[in-house]
């Protein structure tokens, strides 16, 4: 297995850490106000599809799968060009601009979400596939590793990847003083500020873990974005107030958490009502039958598997299945 992307975004460090091959070319988003940088992404796309060419004639895939975003659509479109098989992913509940371009050009369009419009043979509706070391843990391994209390309620604080300020000034200010213990993880943006606003031990702040199933398994209640994290809070059964980031493209945060609220595992509060956090967690955390039955909702709504059902369908498509 071999991975592309860009020379410049997340994946030229994270794939060769975990040990594949990467290949780069130079692509980026199409800004979609009109400036020198729209130019100089619209140049990068009309060649990226012959440095795709490229790559593809000396790796000789049997298959292509697309992540998503404008890196996808390049490779998508060249493999269909050689007649190599090719399938897109989908992360959210709203279809990006990339993979609507794209979707022409696969066999298969796996979404983690139903969307009316898409619908099909080539459609299958599988959710998000989750890291296998993000399935694992337990309530009482993971408060050991992050040292938190043994007993008694816990609350997850997650503010993504870069950082979430709303979420995270909100936190601080109910709850750095005194409250039910958290684990709060802030994000590299917010870490050093949120750190050094907290003032007791059982509120303990990281910046990231890669011991992420450890995390959602150790507490009682989650509040967090609403992106690829519900799905790890979904296989967890971990209860969450979803407070999707506001300014997502075509607000897909917000369609993502209302699928997990109308199933009864999440409570969604907008992002300008992010105020009224602190106080749906204490009448959440005091109603145990009702976190239960949340809890129990979300690992009916989870999907696992998707990793596996995406895995099988490309081995059928590289088989030469249609």
């Amino acid at each position: 297995m071999t991975f592309a992307g860009t020379p410049d975004r997340v994946e030229s460090r994270l794939v060769p850490e975990a040990g594949f091959p990467l290949d780069t070319f130079p692509v980026s988003g199409l800004p979609r106000r009109p400036s020198a940088a729209q130019l100089r992404a619209a140049w990068r796309a009309s060649a990226a599809p012959a440095h795709c060419l490229r790559i593809l004639r000396r790796r000789r895939p049997d298959v292509v799968l697309g992540a998503g975003g404008y890196v996808a659509g390049p490779m998508v479109l060249a493999a269909r060009l050689r007649g190599i098989p090719a399938a897109l992913t989908e992360a959210d509940a709203h279809l990006g601009l990339a993979n609507r371009l794209a979707a022409p050009f696969a066999r298969r369009l796996f979404l983690a979400y139903e969307i009316p419009d898409r619908r099909g043979a080539k459609v299958r509706v599988v959710g998000r596939p989750i890291p296998r070391a993000h399935l694992v843990g337990s309530r009482e391994s993971g408060r050991a590793l992050f040292g938190l209390p043994p007993a008694g309620p816990v609350v997850g604080v997650f503010g993504a990847y870069a950082g979430a300020l709303s979420i995270n000034m909100m936190a601080i200010d109910a709850w750095a003083a005194s409250g039910p213990a958290v684990i709060h993880q802030a994000g590299a943006r917010d870490f050093e500020l949120v750190r050094s606003r907290v003032a007791r031990d059982d509120y303990v702040v990281i910046e990231a873990t890669d011991d992420f199933g450890e995390l959602l398994r150790c507490v009682d209640l989650a509040v967090s974005r609403a992106g690829g994290t519900v799905w790890e809070l979904a296989a967890a059964g971990t209860p969450a107030i979803l407070v999707p980031y506001p300014h997502a493209t075509a607000d897909h945060q917000t369609l993502n958490a209302r699928h997990f609220e109308r199933g009864g595992g999440a409570v969604v509060v907008p992002d300008t009502d992010v105020e009224r956090v602190p106080a749906l967690v204490d009448e959440l955390l005091a109603a145990p039958e009702r976190l239960a039955a949340m809890r129990e909702a979300m690992l009916s709504l989870a999907r696992p598997d998707a990793a596996d059902v995406v895995a099988d369908e490309l081995v059928a498509l590289a088989r030469g299945g249609s």
